[in-house]
């Protein structure tokens, strides 16, 4: 998982409004600091990875194992913890996610032990609808990608992760990881 895609907005000069007109009143913004409450617990997860991305490359393994998802820090955030194996080998992991209630956005955060690091974190949030949407930027073989993690078909008991990879500033993305979780 990545960091954060900046991108570039022009803000165009509003016209006055004369005093006697009325100005419509903004809408609150939604506070997203409880999206993830419903995935606190245990998860099975089947994995499909595809472990050359953005080569070309067709070939994708397969990983079965749990998800151990917790609140941390009085619930303002959460702690995964991966650990799946497949005819590929073993994938250990886990993600940390904090929520900033100042932009209304998380960021998540994944740390590998085979890496020993932490990879740039990806940046979003949940609309309304309950889709996770989060971007970021990493590098893949020496270059700079851009990532996007999405959370779909979220319900109480499984959800989708999917992650992809755009090496063409977001024209075209590659899916190079799906993992669909389903409640122990």
């Amino acid at each position: 998982m990545r960091g954060l895609v900046a991108h570039a907005v022009i803000a165009l000069a509003a016209p006055s409004v004369a005093p006697a007109q009325e100005v419509p009143v903004q809408a609150e913004q939604r506070d997203g600091s409880r999206d993830f409450d419903w995935e606190i617990g245990s998860w099975t997860t089947h994995l499909r990875y595809l472990p050359e991305p953005l080569t070309g490359s067709t070939r994708w393994v397969e990983y079965r194992g749990t998800s151990e998802v917790r609140p941390v820090l009085g619930g303002r955030a959460n702690l995964v913890e991966l650990s799946v194996e497949g005819e590929a080998g073993k994938i250990e992991g886990m993600s940390l996610r904090l929520y900033n209630p100042r932009t209304r956005q998380w960021t998540l955060n994944f740390a590998s032990p085979a890496s020993g690091a932490l990879t740039p974190p990806v940046t979003g949030a949940f609309d309304a609808a309950g889709r996770g949407m989060f971007y970021g930027v990493d590098t893949v073989d020496g270059r700079t990608v851009l990532v996007r993690f999405v959370i779909s078909e979220v319900t109480t008991n499984s959800a989708r992760f999917e992650q992809a990879f755009s090496d063409d500033g977001g024209v075209n993305w590659e899916t190079n990881w799906i993992a669909i979780d389903t409640r122990r």
